[in-house]
C-alpha cells in the first residue's frame, strides 16, 4: 500500500511540475527506468534512488512511531 501512495504522490508532483519521467530522472541523477519503476509502485527500488527523486520534487519522507521520541533520549544517554 505504501508503494502505491508513494507512486501516486510522485506522479502528481511530477506532472504539476510539468516534468517528463526522463527530465525528472535527469534532475535526480537516476535512470529513467528508476522513475518508471517508482511510478509503477515497484518494491525493489533502491532507497537512495527514491530519496533523490523525492528531493527533486521537494517531497519529505517522514518516519513515525510511538517510540520516535525515545531515540534522542537514548542517544544522549550513550
Amino acid at each position: 500500500m505504501i508503494f502505491t501512495q508513494v507512486a501516486k504522490a510522485i506522479i502528481f508532483h511530477r506532472k504539476k511540475s510539468k516534468l517528463t519521467q526522463k527530465q525528472l530522472a535527469d534532475l535526480a541523477g537516476v535512470g529513467k527506468t528508476v522513475v518508471f519503476d517508482i511510478e509503477k509502485g515497484k518494491e525493489t527500488v533502491q532507497l537512495n534512488s527514491l530519496l533523490k527523486v523525492l528531493a527533486v520534487l521537494n517531497i519529505k519522507l517522514e518516519m513515525k512511531s510511538p517510540l520516535m521520541h525515545l531515540i534522542e533520549v537514548e542517544h544522549e544517554d550513550s
